[in-house]
């Protein structure tokens, strides 16, 4: 759990994703859209990416990807991020987290 927690505390929006997942793509979309620029893993084209799945279901993702950390916190997967969208939090969690600033 040290490298997932570690990488996503190193920015103010970390996705850890896969290329071919269209749940991953639907949540990288929805946050850039509000002009934040996450930083994001594609756990199939890193060769630790095995290992960081793992990590990821080891904190209780399941799915494991999409996992969201903002402000070094993991938001979770994406019916968090959208609950946290359609109850209008996720535009002041990320302007909290300086990844947007209007």
């Amino acid at each position: 759990m040290a490298t997932v927690t570690r990488l996503g505390a190193e920015m103010p929006v970390v996705i850890f994703s896969k290329s071919s997942c269209c749940m991953c793509h639907t949540i990288k979309t929805l946050i850039s859209s509000f002009g934040a620029n996450p930083t994001v893993y594609e756990l199939d084209e890193l060769p630790h990416g095995q290992h960081m799945e793992r990590e990821l279901r080891a904190l209780g993702l399941k799915p494991s990807v999409p996992a969201v950390f903002i402000g070094q916190e993991l938001i979770g997967g994406p019916n968090e991020v959208m609950s946290l969208h359609l109850q209008c939090k996720l535009v002041p969690l990320l302007k909290k987290a300086n990844a947007i600033w209007l």
